[in-house]
């Protein structure tokens, strides 16, 4: 089986919200403590994922995984663990957590869920919710080779400096979202799961990053396609 990446490069903190001092976890449960996050209405299918960051309160890391090459669809993409609800499933969060440990053998136990995040509807037309976790940094993890090619960490602090490699602007409900794309080692995160994370920042960190934000002049921009399915809450 393939075991989780552990090596990536050191990124220095440079800005106050990426400075020495900050308990990013502290915020985080602050934040998403009371947090009533936006659903979205009407018939789709529903699918959780766990954004499950590490519990160094100053250098928490963001656990992703890289869908197999051999898929069908969306082979080779970044994403969160989780997945498609399933009929015998409590809720969406128990979709989420059984979802992660059968991608990555994350047991349930082990995870310490802190809130979620609104919803978002991919350009598949799947609901997907969002749930935010914390996890020992120590945790081993293992990828399903059936499903994943890799498992790697990203630390928080690279998010919020917001060095992006681009930005992908897509037509969404007659207006436009603008979604970073971050280039990690080999990695590229992008799409429904940079989504997600501009929502993790911005709504539990309190970073100056948003979908709705236009970059600044002359940074590099991708047009894509619109989607009829693709939905983001106020």
């Amino acid at each position: 089986m393939t075991a989780e990446r552990s090596d990536h490069p050191t990124h220095h903190e440079k800005s106050t919200l990426t400075g020495q001092g900050n308990d990013y976890l502290a915020r985080l449960r602050e934040k998403l403590v009371h947090f009533e996050p936006s659903r979205i209405k009407g018939s789709h299918p529903d699918a959780a994922v766990l954004i499950a960051l590490t519990d160094d309160p100053f250098e928490p890391e963001i656990i992703l995984t890289r869908r197999a090459s051999h898929l069908s669809s969306h082979s080779g993409q970044v994403a969160f663990p989780g997945g498609m609800r399933d009929k015998t499933d409590r809720n969406l969060k128990h979709t989420a957590l059984r979802e992660s440990e059968e991608e990555v053998a994350m047991p349930p136990e082990c995870v310490e869920i802190i809130g979620k995040l609104n919803q978002v509807v991919s350009h598949m037309g799947v609901r997907v919710t969002p749930w935010v976790g914390i996890v020992p940094a120590n945790i081993e993890l293992t990828a399903n080779e059936d499903e994943l090619d890799a498992i790697f960490r990203v630390p928080l602090s690279f998010f919020l400096k917001d060095e992006r490699h681009h930005t992908d602007v897509i037509p969404v409900e007659k207006r436009a979202i603008y979604v970073p794309c971050y280039h990690f080692d080999e990695f590229v995160i992008w799409g429904l799961s940079a989504m997600m994370l501009v929502d993790l920042l911005d709504t539990g960190i309190g970073a100056d990053i948003s979908l709705t934000k236009a970059p600044e002049p002359g940074s590099p921009l991708r047009h894509l396609e619109p989607s009829k399915h693709r939905r983001v809450s106020e």
